[in-house]
């Protein structure tokens, strides 16, 4: 997820002034979407070209779930998800959703009960474990399914519910967001958002970022409106008026990555010169926005010189009507304002594809490491760009740290009922400016890539990380990184020495 708003202006005091705007610029020239090899055809008509379905790989979903300890309440550790099928139908006439979910699971742990996450608006009207009806309890947001589990035996649960979803109450003091999950516009078109939780606004799900699985996503609305979801398009047919999508992740996401929209969109593709392509769903009749989108291509090259491949098999960006960009697994999800269609802040949530997406915080306490290493990425990108010298920028960040860090919390102990304060971009970010100044550049994104192969498609810990880099550098960090990360004030310039 994106600040929602850069540093633009500092008073004496090295406080955020609220209400500001980011500077008028140039943007830089970028490649617009074109006809790409298998896609030309796509690109013409506006309709996407559509891929094979593959066998999901459940051993890749396999995780460690836990009770988190920002968030307990949402999520647990009984169940280890591993497929979620989503069979979804949206009439936004009447603003209901149909649906269901079929899930895949292991059990993580013996239980006599276990729970998972379903928003109370929604109403189960079927329930089965392994094709036999069984008993549960739909309570607030926990739906208890009364049957016993014995560690790691697999099980499906089929579950068939409707109603008139809502958005879910957000943790957070932003201005940006103050609801999180299954959002509906004036016209009955859809999008989602749902760091940290959400996700159970709209399906049933163990609502942890722990707890990564895969999705097949299908998607039925009124043609020509388009469902829209992460992962590869797999099929796209009409019926009777009514437009059937179908997306395929395959590779595991924590729930808060996964996102759904639905409405009037145009598509269109461009591929970057690594041959990675990306796809652009857009308001119908809004060119602008794709123009906006298009810098996708060149700023995934830009990454990947330093962050190493692309690690998914798709790519795309989706325009909505929210206010602010999320890094949802291998779809970024931007808003409707000029600020967050910014070529710098898509390149923000391009980042997070790597840190973030491919490598996922075990708990939410590390938030942090999402945002630290994606803040020094985007501060680098706008250095590249002639958008921010770094040094000035790194300047405005140290000089209102030590506000974040009263107002929020540090980093790594923030305030829970500020969700996604400034503290969890800025302070890590200059954590791991230290960092690269005292290695180099080389060698710093030498252990960055290193740290994403040895994880990849896992969810991590603060203490996993600082293993790693101490174990690459040969150094001993872990007081550098406890000063940055759970200090009340903001440290001295330099990495010490052990």
């Amino acid at each position: 997820m994106v600040l929602a708003r850069r540093v633009c202006a500092l008073v004496a005091t090295g406080v955020l002034l609220a209400g500001c705007s980011q500077e008028s610029q140039e943007r830089p020239d970028v490649a617009a979407p074109v006809d790409a090899g298998a896609t030309a055809a796509a690109a013409r008509t506006g309709e996407p070209t559509v891929s094979d379905r593959t066998d999901p790989d459940l051993a890749l979903a396999e995780s460690t779930p836990v009770e988190d300890s920002v968030y307990p309440a949402v999520g647990g550790p009984d169940v280890d998800a591993l497929l979620y099928d989503l069979d979804l139908a949206w009439d936004p006439s009447a603003r209901r959703l149909t649906a269901t979910a079929t899930i895949t699971f292991r059990a993580a742990r013996d239980a006599s009960t276990f729970t998972l996450d379903l928003a109370g608006p929604l109403k189960v009207s079927d329930l089965t474990l392994d094709g036999t009806a069984a008993a549960y309890a739909h309570r607030g947001k926990d739906l208890v399914v009364r049957e016993p589990i014995v560690t790691d035996d697999r099980h499906e649960l089929v579950v068939t519910y409707s109603g008139k979803p809502r958005p879910v109450p957000a943790p957070t003091t932003r201005g940006d967001f103050s609801t999180l999950g299954f959002t509906v516009t004036d016209r009955g078109e859809v999008w989602t958002m749902q760091e940290p939780y959400g996700a159970y606004s709209w399906y049933p799900v163990n609502d942890q970022p722990a707890d990564k699985a895969l999705y097949d996503i299908s998607v039925t609305a009124p043609d020509p409106w388009t469902g829209i979801a992460n992962g590869r398009l797999v099929a796209d047919a009409s019926e009777d008026g009514q437009r059937t999508t179908e997306f395929q992740l395959d590779e595991p996401a924590s729930s808060y990555l996964v996102t759904l929209a639905i409405g009037d969109y145009e598509h269109a593709s461009n591929t970057s010169k690594s041959g990675v392509v990306l796809d652009y769903w857009y308001p119908r009749g809004q060119p602008m926005v794709l123009s906006d989108m298009a810098v996708g291509n060149d700023a995934i090259d830009w990454i990947e010189a330093r962050l190493g491949p692309y690690p998914f098999s798709s790519a795309g960006i989706l325009a909505t009507d929210s206010m602010s960009a999320m890094e949802t697994q291998t779809m970024v999800t931007i808003g409707n304002n000029d600020y967050v269609r910014s070529p710098a802040v898509i390149a923000h949530e391009l980042v997070h594809q790597w840190y973030g997406d491919q490598v996922s915080p075990a708990d939410w306490r590390d938030v942090w490491l999402n945002e630290g290493m994606t803040m020094l990425m985007q501060a680098l990108w706008e250095d590249d760009h002639d958008e921010g010298p770094i040094t000035r920028t790194i300047r405005e960040w140290r000089a209102i740290d030590q506000d974040l860090r009263d107002q929020y919390g540090p980093p790594g102990a923030y305030d829970k009922a500020q969700f996604g304060g400034s503290n969890i971009y800025y302070s890590p970010g200059l954590m791991w400016n230290e960092l690269r100044l005292e290695l180099g550049d080389d060698e710093f994104f030498r252990i960055a890539r290193s740290w994403l192969a040895s994880r990849d498609n896992t969810s991590a810990t603060r203490e996993d990380i600082y293993a790693h880099w101490e174990k690459e550098t040969g150094r001993e960090l872990s007081a550098f990184f406890d000063a940055w990360i759970t200090g009340e004030t903001t440290p001295a310039p330099g990495v010490p020495a052990a």
